[in-house]
């Protein structure tokens, strides 16, 4: 695969700023012996990456095949370029913006640069995350109510002894417990607060009926879409200073290399501070 070639594997490792837990266990709702690892990092890709004709977006592992579900413990990372992973943080992804709230247990590596873009998090937050929130929520809704079309599920077996795919619909939901927080906080508690924790992880063990998710996914849509209107955050992300921080950011690593100091990856890494003011 384009993103899983030994190339791609050494610009993730060298240039790695970043690398966290982005799961069920770091929402606190694994099931103990059910789970698979799940990883995102964000890296700094070399010059001729950036400016040069070759090009680099992110690099994945599956330590299964493709087409093979991972089983527990299995391990699949996204390594992202700094620039695609601002990008999608910037217009709200509910997945990428992970990184910037995880608690420092669940980080694989941080290094000073992954710091103090953790730390001005709140220049990357929006009301277009609300947006994306609401999106997605309302799209896995209507799929698992049957209104959408498109695939909900590849889990046979959860349908077969629940009548519905449970870790899809837990899923759904924690989308919209979480979009909500972030509308009203400008933050993300990880793992899921009590007593949402608790109730998600009952539905993922299919101890609430689908009708019981569907209902709750509604609610906290209406709920979201009311905040995304209402909300304290600023219409858009700031995006000027995500300009200048990142060109800083890569000036200072690339400087770090050719001189030889210890890469990205390393413990030490560098930092953006200057962008900040």
């Amino acid at each position: 695969m384009k993103h899983s070639s030994p190339e791609s594997a050494r610009i993730a490792e060298r240039g790695t700023i970043l690398r966290c837990q982005v799961g069920s266990t770091v929402h606190g709702l694994a099931v103990d012996g059910a789970s698979d690892r799940d990883e995102m990092g964000i890296c700094v890709e070399p010059p001729e990456y950036v400016v040069g004709l070759r090009s680099f977006e992110q690099y994945m592992y599956r330590a299964q095949p493709d087409h093979v579900r991972s089983a527990a413990d299995d391990l699949e990372l996204t390594v992202y370029s700094l620039r695609k992973w601002t990008r999608l943080a910037l217009d709200g992804n509910p997945t990428v913006l992970l990184p910037l709230f995880v608690p420092e247990t669940e980080i694989v590596t941080l290094t000073d640069l992954g710091r103090d873009l953790r730390a001005h998090r709140h220049r990357l937050i929006s009301r277009r995350a609300g947006h994306r929130f609401l999106g997605y929520l309302r799209a896995q809704r209507e799929r698992l109510d049957g209104t959408r079309g498109g695939r909900h599920t590849n889990r046979p077996e959860l349908e077969a002894v629940h009548g519905f795919d449970t870790k899809y619909a837990y899923h759904m939901v924690r989308l919209g417990l979480q979009g909500v927080e972030l509308m009203v906080t400008g933050d993300l508690t990880l793992p899921v607060p009590e007593p949402d924790r608790s109730w998600l992880r009952a539905l993922r063990r299919g101890e609430h009926t689908k009708r019981e998710a569907l209902d709750r996914a509604h609610e906290l849509e209406d709920r979201l879409a009311a905040l995304c209107e209402t909300t304290r955050l600023p219409d858009r992300p700031d995006t000027d200073w995500a300009d200048r921080w990142l060109v800083q950011a890569y000036q200072r690593t690339w400087s770090s290399w050719s001189g030889g100091a210890p890469s990205a990856s390393s413990k030490e890494g560098t930092s953006a501070n200057d962008a900040t003011t």
